[in-house]
Formats: structure tokens, C-alpha cells, sequence
């Protein structure tokens, strides 16, 4: 696997085929880091990090930014001790702490990267920024619709740098799809279909009973929104991306089906998304099976993309081989006389196109983990982040995209928990994608 450092050296050049760097970064603000008069102004600066939450995602991120030339890691926080050494064995000069609030007070401390769970994300963040410290959370952005809002504008209050884990903003493969929307390469877009399944239990380990909360936490209403706060978080910001609006209602279904084991969150779950224009965006997620993986798909009327496959596929494709038309001319003849059939039957052609990929050598994964899947994005985020701690700076639309995001997934929640048509609400509406 390339390192971190590599990544970022080669990013804007892998993705240059979407024309010249001044229009990337016009069309996609948040990777300005990358620019090359940028990365000069940051030659031999460190930024020095706290890593506050060392389990599975928090390790990750210690692995990547190891590798990453402008990162220093001066401090880790964790209140599982296990988790605590695990991380220190490998950061052997960083400060351990157990309470959040004295790496805030550290002046050693200039970025904090939040790796715990959902339900600390926006009270470690909302500390952290009026403490003066950039922020990196993970997603979703908070456990709440409130929190959420109230960590915007603690961000547009403070001035402080805020990156939140949507690293698809950041994934080759990702930013070439959606310059093909925006170019009208697949025509109006149409449909936004996303989906992900899974066969496990979701569960974790759990050295003594008393811990179960604090480690299985995702299963918990008090300390997670389940699937659509773990998983739909990151597909859901598709809509917002490709479509630049926000649904105006959404609805939806949720169930406990299979896993009947004491969990609080729902391990079946169908979403609806209505945009002002009539276009839809769904969501659905079934962790008691697996055989269709994950997926965003984008429909247009000219074209199709697969974005986790890293695919696309036209409407109109190829004409066949001549052999092929013979045959399909016979079975129309054929069919033509069956009355179920009827008189304009004719077999589907674009059904069977296997696509073209969107960028070169690209990287895929089936979805059954998203601690560190290589090539999504994460590592370029982590090294983005990097840079805006040294310049102070915060980047343009990368907050507003994670907060519609999250907002999206809470609001899917809501309408599946009040079984209700829930209208988009005035009061989580943001300045941005022309909304007061």
C-alpha cells in the first residue's frame, strides 16, 4: 500500500484528467491544500496533534499520519487503557491522557483528530474549537440535530479549523464521478440509489459485562443513530454533491429483524429522499445479508455511475456484432407472437454493458469495514488536515458538506422512529447551496 506521503505527492496529479488545476480546485475547494504553491508554503512545518479516541479508527489515522511528513503526534487520549497502549507503543514521545480536557489545555496542542464515539463527537469538538485548537471528528458530526447545528456555528464563531470524516471528498475515483455529473457527462441525473449489506452482528468483543456499552455503542439510541449515523452518513452526502439542493421531505421504515439480541437500533432500515425537482435518493441497509455489498449510484438520463465500483456505463451503448442483432431479430420475430410479450418487445441491450472505469488503476471494497479501506480518501483528509493546522485556515464547503450529511442521516432516523413524512426543517438550514 502507498504511504501517505505518496498519496499526497501524486493526488492532484492522478486526478489532473479532470482538466486543469485551477478548475479543480474552483470545482472543488476543500483539496486547495494540494496546490502546489500551497504544499511550498508549508515546506518543513509540523503539525502537532492530539489523537483523542485510539480504538480501530484512532489507530488507523496514528498509522497514516506516521507516514505523513507535516504531522507530529504530541499527545493521545483515551479512557480504555488497552486502546491507550496500544496507540502510545507506537507514538512512544506522545503524552497519554485520560480526560480530553487537559489535551485542550496542553499549549503543545495546536489540531485534535476525534476518534470515539458519535455521541462525544460534537462536546469534544465544540471544546476544542473555543480552546483554540483545530478539529478533525470523525463522522457523523454529532449524535444530534442540535449538536449538529450548534457545532457549525461554533465553527463559524470561532474561526477555528473543522474537517469531519467524509473522506469520499477526498477519493480519486469520487471527484472524477462527480465532475462527470457536474459536465453533464450522464445527462439530468435522474436517481441517486444507495445501498449497504452486511452479514455480521455488528458486535464487538467485551472483556467483562460492565464494558458492553462502551464498546458495543453503536447497538445504543443514547450513544448512536446505527446504521444511518455509521453507514448513511457517508453515502447520503452523495445528494447533497451531486445534486447541490437539499430534499425537501423525507421517509422512511426501520426495523430490529434479525438481530434480536438487546440492541436499541434498528438493523434494517429503507430510506426515501424527495429533492424540490422530483428526483429521489434512497438509502437502505441490511446487516443479515451481504451478496450485494455496497454502492452510490448516480442515474442520468444519458448515463449511470457506480462510484464505490468505480464504474460508468452509457445508455446507449455499442451497437452489437452483427451476430448478436441476427439473433436478437429471431427472438423478436419469435416473441412478437406471445401476447405477454407484445408487439414492442425487444431485448435490452445497456443491461448488459460491464462499463468503463472512472480512473485508472482504481480501488474498490465490498463494504464489510470501514475502519481503513486503502485508497477511500482517508489518508488524503488526514494529510489536508495536516496543512489547515499549520495555516490556520479554515477550507471552504468541506464543513457544509458533512453537516447537511449528518443532518440527512438524522433526519431519516427521525422520520423512521415518528414513522412520519418529515419536511425538511427551516431551523438546521445553513448558508450554503442557496439556503439563509
Amino acid at each position: 500500500m502507498e504511504t501517505t506521503e505518496i498519496g499526497r505527492r501524486d493526488f492532484l496529479k492522478t486526478v489532473g484528467a479532470l482538466g486543469s488545476s485551477g478548475l479543480l480546485l474552483t470545482a472543488f475547494p476543500w483539496l486547495q491544500s494540494f496546490a502546489a504553491d500551497n504544499q511550498k508554503a508549508l515546506k518543513g512545518e509540523k503539525a502537532k496533534l492530539a489523537i483523542i479516541g485510539t480504538g480501530s479508527r484512532g489507530m488507523y489515522h496514528i498509522n497514516n499520519l506516521l507516514n505523513t511528513r507535516q504531522a507530529e503526534i504530541v499527545a493521545l487520549c483515551d479512557i480504555y487503557k488497552p486502546h491507550l497502549d496500544q496507540a502510545a507503543a507506537l507514538c512512544p514521545k506522545a503524552k497519554k491522557y485520560s480526560d480530553y480536557r487537559e489535551v485542550l489545555a496542553s499549549p503543545d496542542v495546536q489540531g485534535i483528530i476525534i476518534a470515539c464515539p458519535l455521541h462525544e463527537h460534537a462536546p469534544i469538538a465544540i471544546a476544542g474549537m473555543q480552546a483554540g485548537k483545530h478539529v478533525c471528528s470523525e463522522k457523523s458530526m454529532a449524535r444530534t440535530l442540535d449538536q449538529c447545528k450548534e457545532m457549525y456555528d461554533v465553527y463559524k464563531q470561532t474561526g477555528q479549523v473543522l474537517y469531519i470524516g467524509q473522506q469520499r471528498l477526498f477519493d480519486k475515483k469520487y471527484i472524477k464521478a462527480l465532475e462527470m455529473v457536474h459536465n453533464g457527462t450522464i445527462g439530468e441525473v435522474v436517481g441517486l440509489r444507495n445501498f449497504w449489506f452486511r452479514n455480521n452482528d455488528w458486535r464487538r468483543p467485551v472483556p467483562e459485562p460492565s464494558l458492553e456499552r462502551q464498546i458495543n455503542w453503536r447497538l445504543y439510541k443514547e450513544y448512536s443513530g446505527g446504521l444511518m449515523t455509521e453507514l448513511a452518513t457517508h453515502q447520503l452526502q452523495i445528494g447533497t454533491w451531486a445534486l447541490k439542493s437539499i430534499p425537501d421531505y423525507i421517509m422512511g421504515s426501520g426495523d430490529i429483524t434479525f438481530w434480536k439480541d438487546g440492541r436499541e437500533v434498528y438493523d434494517n432500515v429503507n430510506v426515501i429522499y424527495h429533492y424540490p425537482n422530483g428526483v429521489k435518493m434512497t438509502f437502505e441497509s441490511i446487516i443479515s445479508n451481504k451478496k450485494y455489498g455496497m454502492d452510490e449510484q448516480i442515474l442520468g438520463h444519458k448515463g449511470t455511475l457506480e462510484l464505490a465500483k468505480g464504474k460508468y456505463f452509457f445508455e446507449e451503448v455499442k451497437p452489437a456484432p452483427g451476430i448478436q442483432q441476427l439473433i436478437n431479430q429471431i427472438e423478436h420475430k419469435v416473441f412478437d407472437q406471445v401476447s405477454f410479450a407484445g408487439p414492442s418487445w425487444v431485448p435490452e441491450t445497456a443491461s448488459e454493458d460491464n462499463g468503463e472505469f472512472i480512473v485508472d488503476k482504481v480501488k474498490t471494497h465490498d463494504g464489510s469495514n470501514t475502519t481503513g479501506a486503502a485508497g477511500d480518501g482517508s489518508e488524503e483528509l488526514v494529510a489536508s488536515f495536516c496543512d489547515s493546522v499549520i495555516t490556520g485556515k479554515p477550507i471552504p464547503v468541506l464543513v457544509e458538506e458533512a453537516y447537511y450529511s449528518s443532518v440527512l442521516a438524522l433526519l431519516g432516523l427521525k422520520a423512521m422512529e415518528e414513522r412520519s413524512i418529515i419536511e425538511f426543517p427551516e431551523e438546521y438550514k445553513i448558508p450554503y447551496l442557496n439556503h439563509a
